[in-house]
């Protein structure tokens, strides 16, 4: 009887599983890798100041924590948000501090099939602060001005706006969940002179994660500040008072609206100002609805 072949002059047993890779190992070999692209200068940014890399590596992994474990965010409607292209996504704001913002934009980057990117435009005192200001460009943010806006949707970016602007994250608890007025509806003729769908989306959540009980006008005014907060835990916990509360969040994006049959009226206020009611209504809704669907604010 033949003898089992033998090759090179061992015989082959059964295999052994290769070693699970350390996870820990892995991260410390990435962060290292990160750093010595990051102190080579090997690494790219926009003509806005946009760092992906440094947004995906740092400021995302620490949003991420909070929209899925401490605000148990759920999300629907992301099939509404194109795979790619341009799209202006329309927000209600809320909040105090503009976490809303943030989290929108790593959530949707997050679930999205395409893991898009969402570029925020915001206020003029955020590019005037020093440290903010840094941060928020190379996050993705510019100012919220029109030649920015039409820049990036003409470069098939997806852009995000707050209309509500302060006087969204500056109302009163009392007034959660009222839409304050849409400006001028300057985000409606960027969106029309480059035909870009509007997504409108609508937050939960936000309103009680700093409910504000009082402003303080003088203090603002001193402050040079569009409001100044008293919420239940600031400024009586001094820093812990900026710990937000668990709130529960929901997000929903809505059916987009349609644009490109009408570029030729980004100049007339009748249809700038329909749009924007439309638009204003739209969010108004579903946040009707999504609170229906959250009864608690502070529920699992």
């Amino acid at each position: 009887m033949d003898r089992p072949a033998r090759r090179n002059g061992h015989h082959h047993g059964p295999a052994v599983p290769d070693r699970p890779v350390d996870h820990w190992d892995r991260r410390v070999a990435g962060g290292l890798a990160f750093l010595r692209r990051r102190l080579a200068g090997d690494y790219e940014i926009d003509e806005f100041g946009f760092d992906p890399e440094l947004t995906e590596t740092l400021f995302h992994p620490i949003l991420r924590l909070l929209y899925r474990d401490w605000f148990r965010t759920e999300i629907t409607g992301l099939e509404h948000v194109p795979a790619e292209g341009a799209g202006l996504v329309v927000a209600n704001h809320s909040g105090t501090v503009a976490l809303d913002a943030l989290i929108l934009s790593a959530a949707l980057h997050d679930r999205h099939p395409a893991h898009r990117f969402l570029r925020l435009l915001g206020a003029d005192l955020v590019f005037r602060m020093p440290v903010v200001s840094e941060v928020a460009r190379k996050a993705g943010g510019t100012v919220a001005c029109n030649p920015d806006a039409e820049r990036l949707m003409r470069g098939g970016e997806l852009v995000g706006v707050w209309p509500e602007g302060f006087k969204g994250i500056g109302k009163l608890y009392s007034d959660r969940y009222k839409l304050q007025r849409f400006g001028r509806g300057g985000f409606v003729s960027a969106a029309l002179r480059t035909g870009t769908p509007i997504i409108p989306v609508a937050i939960v959540g936000a309103e009680e994660t700093y409910p504000m009980l009082a402003d303080i006008k003088p203090l603002a005014r001193l402050l040079k500040l569009p409001y100044f907060p008293i919420t239940p835990t600031f400024p009586w916990l001094g820093p812990l008072g900026m710990v937000p509360l668990p709130s529960k969040w929901l997000i929903e994006f809505c059916p987009p609206i349609p644009t490109a049959h009408l570029t030729d009226s980004a100049d007339d206020p009748l249809v700038v100002f329909n749009l924007a009611d439309q638009v204003r209504e739209t969010i108004q809704q579903t946040l009707h609805q999504l609170l229906e669907r959250r009864p608690d604010p502070f529920g699992p």
